[in-house]
């Protein structure tokens, strides 16, 4: 019996056809193969690429086990172009059956072997004839043979490349952009590049349970990290088999970098229709009260996602912005100051940002750096009001956007304020905590583990520089400790002041307190270097001297010596610390006077890259309390009463709260 032959041709030129594809990318024409295999309700579609000899791809196969292409209506199928007959499903991506010729951009030939429940077929389209498809009727035995395993399905063989097409890999990577939220919608279904499945990609998950009763509505609104190729931001409608009935954008597609696909799955769908006729009065529809009430939850639903996902963003922008140096540097302004300030304009940013990321987003550098120090010199102005007022005359901002800006930068104000409120108390707290070991327990305080964790969680006491040492580098702390080895340091009589010569044998048997780190930083003249910090902490019970001055120069000059430290980019500032200055040393004295024009705390050696401090314990307090003078006084902090609490308690105190 001979089988019929069921050519054809598309009612549209072959031009016309070719002008729909100019622009696409050339993994299009795979990713159109794929969508139709799903419309045709295949669970899985497979992807396999054959090389030649010579790496070249010879073959791209497209296997799906959908429901087949039926030979007798290839009329309503391949004759069509941009009026498919599959456009009343809104589960379909096809809608406009064109997609299956967009091969012609990236080889010559495709060829579609097909099995449906209505006959089997094999049909060929060539690019030089794009109009016209040749088609014949199949028997059983004359079918492809990836076909024989399946009751039904397609397989798509594009074969004579002129253009090529990027490797496994980075299709996989395209392929989960593109298909990822129709993977997350059906989780049954798979797609396979050379064996290997698609994954969904990154994604944050929301699931809301919506009740209007007597109906139950579950939503899943998944935010996608990157926006899929193709597909906008939409809301589908499930009903309770799984089947999508209906769909409509989202009102957030036009966010900068928010991408949403919103799944909604009730019984409810069970019985919807677009319109609503005599025929059947009784369907839901898009209009009705039900769905108007489930799409205004999603949208606060989604608006919280929203605001949670830009607060996420400005605080990676603000800390970008930050490490762009475009925040003002505060020179001149007091320790405790510039770090409040910093705090508040930062915030500030983080507010504006997430009231219209579009202020920043659309900016250049420079226009960044402008916006950011005018906003910062007005909020600490007798202006600050006017922050609001050129905002709002700005920003293109609803009501409710508008009421939301004025109560954030009304709310970040009063935060800020309460947070150095808190921070100050916190810190004075600590300073007279740690007066009392020096006054009281100095005798008894021990190096290790006693100071060392004081040490590291107030490390803002040695000034705004050290307001963090953070965690220990490897490498450099332990050369930097073996080469402190090498400084001797004997301890006698003469280190101790006199009323504590009865306890000399018990301090004598503690060790000194070395603490090293490694940091990126930048110079005074803002170039970029590693700042290295070395603290050295004499145990209390002695007092500092000229030889202890001599160790530190001593240390000094074998770090400078050492090849490992002799990068220009290595700035290092050693620091040694007692509880007070022996009064028979005069050199310590002397060298700290011939400093002080110098303007820096301690200051002992202006080396520009190995700078040497030496303090007591009693001039970090003053200096604390000098500098917060008119906010102590202001704020009537009050004092701690700390007479007879033992030295354990307020050890253990120090070093559990951290006062940042």
């Amino acid at each position: 019996m001979e089988l019929a032959d069921i050519s054809g041709t598309t009612e549209i030129s072959g031009e016309g056809i070719k002008k729909h594809f100019k622009s696409i990318d050339p993994w299009q024409p795979i990713f159109e193969l794929v969508w139709n295999g799903l419309d045709a309700k295949s669970n899985s579609v497979r992807v396999a690429i054959e090389k030649n000899t010579l790496g070249t791809i010879s073959l791209v196969s497209i296997l799906d086990d959908g429901e087949g292409i039926e030979p007798g209506g290839l009329k309503n199928t391949f004759g069509r172009f941009n009026d498919s007959n599959k456009k009343e499903d809104a589960s379909l991506h096809g809608a406009h059956g064109r997609g299956r010729l967009a091969f012609h951009r990236i080889c010559n030939r495709a060829t579609w072997f097909t099995n449906s429940l209505s006959g089997q077929a094999k049909i060929q389209v060539l690019a030089g004839d794009i109009k016209r498809f040749a088609a014949t009727r199949l028997r059983p035995e004359e079918q492809h043979q990836g076909l024989a395993e399946l009751q039904t399905g397609t397989l798509v063989e594009l074969d004579q490349f002129t253009a090529p097409i990027p490797d496994a890999n980075d299709l996989r990577k395209k392929f989960s952009v593109e298909f990822g939220w129709y993977l997350a919608l059906h989780p049954s279904k798979k797609i396979s590049i050379d064996g290997v499945d698609i994954t969904v990609p990154a994604h944050e998950l929301h699931e809301e349970e919506i009740s209007i009763p007597p109906h139950a509505f579950k939503a899943q609104i998944i935010r996608w990290e990157d926006k899929p190729s193709s597909e906008k931001s939409y809301t589908y409608l499930l009903g309770s088999a799984g089947k999508t009935v209906y769909k409509q954008l989202s009102t957030f597609n036009n966010k900068v970098a928010f991408f949403t696909s919103i799944y909604v799955t009730s019984a409810w769908a069970d019985n919807f229709d677009l319109t609503q006729d005599l025929a059947t009065p009784n369907v839901n529809t898009p209009t009705s009260p039900e769905w108007k009430r489930v799409v205004k939850a999603l949208n606060t639903a989604t608006d919280r996602i929203y605001d949670e996902f830009l607060r996420r963003q400005a605080d990676a922008e603000v800390n970008r912005y930050e490490e762009d140096g475009l925040f003002p540097t505060y020179r001149g302004l007091d320790p405790e100051y510039k770090v409040w300030r910093l705090r508040n304009a930062k915030e500030l940013i983080k507010t504006i940002y997430v009231a219209d990321p579009t202020i920043f987003n659309s900016s250049g550098k420079k226009q960044k750096k402008v916006i950011i120090r005018l906003l910062d010199k007005l909020s600490v102005s007798n202006e600050n009001d006017s922050i609001f007022e050129v905002l709002n005359g700005v920003l293109d901002m609803d009501e409710a956007s508008i009421e939301l800006l004025a109560n954030q930068l009304k709310r970040t104000t009063l935060e800020n304020i309460v947070s150095t409120i808190e921070t100050l108390q916190r810190r004075q707290d600590a300073v007279q905590k740690l007066r009392e070991l020096m006054n009281v327990h100095y005798m008894s305080v021990r190096e290790t583990p006693d100071l060392q964790k004081i040490i590291e969680a107030n490390t803002w006491l040695f000034g705004h520089r050290y307001e963090t040492i953070g965690a220990e580098e490897d490498t450099f702390t332990k050369i930097a400790k073996q080469l402190r080895e090498r400084v001797a340091s004997p301890l006698d009589v003469s280190d101790f002041e006199i009323e504590d010569v009865g306890q000399i044998e018990g301090a004598a048997r503690q060790t000194d307190l070395f603490l090293a780190r490694k940091t990126p930083s930048l110079d005074s003249e803002g170039r970029q270097c590693f700042r290295c910090l070395i603290i050295e902490i004499k145990r209390p019970s002695i007092a500092l001297n000229v030889k202890h001055l001599r160790q530190l120069d001593d240390y000094a000059a074998i770090l400078m010596r050492h090849p490992e430290f002799s990068s220009e980019r290595m700035h290092f500032e050693l620091v040694l610390v007692g509880r007070k200055i022996s009064s028979a040393d005069v050199e310590i004295g002397s060298r700290l006077r011939n400093q002080l024009g110098r303007g820096e705390l301690g200051l002992v050696s202006d080396d520009p890259r190995m700078k040497r401090y030496v303090l007591n314990w009693y001039t970090l307090f003053d200096s604390f309390e000098l500098s917060n003078t008119f906010m102590l006084d202001k704020l009537k902090l009050q004092r701690l009463a700390l007479e007879g609490t033992s030295k354990d308690e307020l050890v253990s105190e120090l070093q559990e709260t951290v006062a940042v």
